[in-house]
């Protein structure tokens, strides 16, 4: 079967997954810090730059270099000074230190080499009152996004995120495919 990857314009993708809706479900607001771990081209990340204005801010983070040089791009095009991206691993970055007020995975915590490493240093990047949110892929058989064996189940991501120091506060559908994890420290 060939898993299909969505560009970040992509208005397939926008069908069954709005970023903006499920920033704004978060609690995403002006002012705020938004981190985006594996941001890739900043599907969600563009959207947070806008919503929190320039009295927030948004921290991308991407192992790839291409993706991130993209990000770049977009956000000179539209003028977000508050939009930082930088290509890092997620396991050896700590973007900054109790500072945002979400860390956020877009279906992508499969993806790194060391998922718990990755959620311990959000938790480094959480203000007390911060959230971590997974969103991630439903473990079902589908021809677009990541091979069935590579997606994480609600109770493995779960665990992940609880044995991290997480509590979780709330689990939840997001789309037809997905689900969404909000935990916190």
């Amino acid at each position: 079967m060939v898993h299909r990857q969505f560009p970040i314009n992509d208005p397939e993708r926008r069908k069954w997954q709005d970023p903006e809706k499920i920033l704004t479900d978060i609690g995403l607001k002006r002012g705020m810090t938004f981190v985006d771990v594996g941001c890739g081209d900043g599907y969600f990340s563009i959207p947070a730059a806008r919503m929190v204005g320039q009295e927030g801010k948004v921290i991308a983070i991407d192992i790839d270099k291409g993706s991130v040089m993209r990000l770049q791009q977009k956000a000179a095009e539209e003028g977000f000074e508050n939009l930082s991206a930088e290509a890092h691993a997620a396991e050896e970055t700590i973007a900054c230190k109790g500072c945002a007020d979400f860390v956020f995975f877009g279906i992508d915590l499969h993806d790194f080499a060391d998922p718990a490493q990755v959620i311990r240093n959000a938790g480094q990047m959480l203000r007390p009152s911060g959230l971590l949110v997974d969103l991630d892929w439903k473990p079902e058989p589908m021809s677009f996004g990541p091979p069935l064996e590579k997606r994480f189940s609600i109770g493995k991501a779960q665990q992940l995120i609880e044995s991290a120091g997480f509590h979780t506060t709330s689990v939840n559908e997001a789309g037809p495919y997905h689900y969404i994890i909000i935990a916190r420290l």
